[in-house]
């Protein structure tokens, strides 16, 4: 029997959103002081603008 209710969810969007909240709060409560920007951009993978 069929139930509607068992459904696989993969959003690969959402997915990449959890590993990076997951690598920053990792990444957090390893330090011993607070994240600067520039670690935090870092480990997002975000990198400078060039204007």
């Amino acid at each position: 029997m069929h139930d509607q209710f068992d459904v696989t969810l993969e959003d690969a969007d959402l997915l990449g959103e959890v590993e990076l909240t997951t690598n920053l709060i990792i990444a957090a409560s390893e330090a011993d002081e607070h994240l600067s920007t520039e670690e935090i951009d870092r480990i997002l993978g975000v990198r400078p603008s060039r204007s």
